[in-house]
């Protein structure tokens, strides 16, 4: 470990949803909730106003709405929280050249590394200039932990929250860990804990004084030695700037279980050509072919299946991914597909054509044919998500609270303006469009929209949630893939754990990956702990919680 604090650990506050209300001055101080609003949505940030009523991440949607029955439920816009991503990663690049994001909203810094510091004091610098650019580049916030180590600095991030910095002092750090819970740890998640706890250990003094044979004992070599060195606060890992990614996925969550047979083959299809899209965004190929399905009961079935070179062939994918379908028996519904590509590479095998089946082609036809008469479907109703962006040509710039029995209820306002008007419209008003979100600051364009990853591609599907954008950020060294042991050991369904993350920091839900090999899910924080939430519920209208179009919605 180093002699002086130079990891530093940034984790935005709540980001999804001080996003959210910094681009919209009426919900400012009040409950916000994001994620995704069908029936088996799933919070993926929660305000700190929210937390108050106990809401939290990873908290079904549904029991959310019962707890803060007035707070604003907005699904997320992946492309705006991607844009102001960067915008927080570039400030990080210009304090090192070492920056490994562990998400869109947090990452670790090795100072030392960039010169931005070299002491205690220094670092202390750095880390306020830092929150202070932050500020003034995005309007947004963010804890700042330093340590010697990478452990220590994300605990520091932690009890910083929200919207501070602390810094532990080197020779502090035993002293410090002692009578914190076992779960505080990298990789205690759980179930972990819970054997430690039937073992007779609750703290990481106790652990420590366990011994490290004991450890062993109780949970392996490789855990037990791990846990032993972190118990003692040794850390030796370094701040790795680029992560190899290790597989890119896509998977949908339905609010109605799928029974049709033939609906689920249509569907693994369109999951097959969104993965291949996100593939080739990423300038990469893959080997191996893999589905997941869970089924009405909450079982999970993943099937795979090895090609013999890496493609990015949309048809080799597509029969690749119908055949494990073939082996899986959907009986009694499913109400979750998924379908993935690891084994990557960033370079195409050409010689896979003899895997996909023949294209056939059309034969002409005979002269004199009577040509078929092909009706045209109406145009669909137009479809308005709570917290989506519109303009509308008399009232300008502003953001849906929601929509049904064929009006569509608009906030209009912009980030800089005071609380704006809400007015009705039609959902065909020709006058009302959808549009871009606006910068947060004056004058701090955001990077364009193509930064971000797309938009769900399937009329009526919910936007991009945070799940799949971490699956895209998989491909730009935004993390590893999730760990799922410890989730499926709970027996709950994993729609729901696999978006847990540590409740001290709820906004955690909304990352993905975290640091390798680790998972780490904690009783969510109070809201009173933090001391700047509300007590009082919002008064804000129910309305807006709206009406979401579409069949399914993408897990946040």
């Amino acid at each position: 470990m180093r002699n002086a604090p130079t990891i530093l650990h940034l984790d935005m506050d709540a980001f999804f949803a001080s996003v959210e209300q910094a681009s919209k001055p009426s919900l400012r101080g009040k409950a916000v909730v994001v994620g995704g609003l069908g029936p088996r949505g799933v919070v993926a940030t929660a305000s700190y106003e929210a937390r108050a009523f106990g809401v939290h991440s990873a908290m079904p949607m549904a029991q959310a709405r019962r707890l803060a029955p007035n707070a604003a439920y907005l699904v997320p816009r992946s492309r705006l929280y991607w844009a102001i991503s960067e915008q927080v990663m570039a400030l990080l690049r210009e304090l090192s050249p070492l920056v490994e994001p562990l998400s869109l909203d947090e990452a670790f810094v090795d100072l030392e590394a960039g010169g931005a510091a070299w002491d205690e004091e220094s670092a202390r610098r750095a880390g306020e200039k830092l929150r202070a650019d932050i500020r003034a580049v995005t309007g947004l916030t963010g804890s700042v932990g330093l340590a010697a180590s990478k452990m220590l600095a994300k605990i520091a991030s932690e009890q910083a929250k929200p919207d501070g910095l602390r810094l532990i002092e080197p020779g502090t750090e035993r002293a410090l860990l002692g009578p914190m819970p076992v779960r505080i740890l990298p990789g205690v998640g759980p179930a972990t804990g819970d054997h430690l706890r039937r073992a007779g250990i609750s703290t990481v003094q106790e652990l420590a004084e366990a011994g490290e044979d004991e450890l062993v004992r109780l949970l392996g070599k490789a855990h037990g030695h791990a846990l032993y060195a972190m118990a003692l606060a040794r850390d030796e890992r370094p701040v790795v700037a680029e992560r190899e990614a290790k597989s890119v996925s896509v998977e949908d969550t339905y609010d109605v279980d799928i029974h049709d047979r033939l609906r689920v083959g249509l569907e693994v299809q369109r999951l097959a050509d969104r993965c291949v899209r996100r593939l080739r965004g990423a300038g990469l190929s893959g080997r191996t072919i893999v589905l997941k399905v869970r089924r009405y009961d909450f079982s999970t079935l993943t099937r795979s299946e090895t090609l013999r070179g890496p493609t990015d062939d949309p048809a080799v994918v597509r029969e690749a991914a119908a055949r494990l379908l073939d082996s899986v028996d959907t009986t009694g519904g499913v109400r979750l597909l998924g379908v993935g590509v690891s084994g990557l590479a960033d370079y195409t095998q050409e010689d896979l054509f003899a895997q996909a089946m023949p294209v056939p082609v059309p034969e002409e036809p005979e002269q004199g044919a009577v040509e078929a008469v092909v009706e045209r479907p109406e145009p669909a109703e137009r479809q308005w998500h709570a917290g989506q962006d519109v303009r509308h040509a008399e009232y300008g710039h502003g953001w849906v609270q929601g929509s049904g029995l064929g009006r569509v209820t608009v906030r209009f306002e912009t980030p800089q303006s005071p609380p704006g008007r809400v007015r009705t419209c039609f959902v065909g008003d020709p006058a009302l469009e959808a549009a871009e979100p606006l910068p947060l600051v004056p004058g701090s364009a955001h990077p364009p929209a193509r930064l971000g990853p797309p938009n769900s591609d399937r009329p009526g599907a919910s936007p991009q949630t945070p799940e799949e954008a971490r699956d895209q950020g998989g491909t730009r060294g935004r993390g590893d893939a999730r760990h799922r042991e410890e989730a499926e050991d709970r027996g709950e369904p994993q729609d729901r754990a696999e978006a847990e993350d540590r409740g001290d920091s709820q906004d955690r839900a909304e990352a993905g990956d975290r640091e390798e090999g680790r998972v780490r899910e904690e009783p969510e924080e109070s809201g009173e702990a933090r001391g700047q939430v509300s007590s009082e519920p919002a008064s804000l209208p129910k309305s807006w919680s709206g009406t979401v179009g579409g069949a399914a919605t993408s897990r946040p």
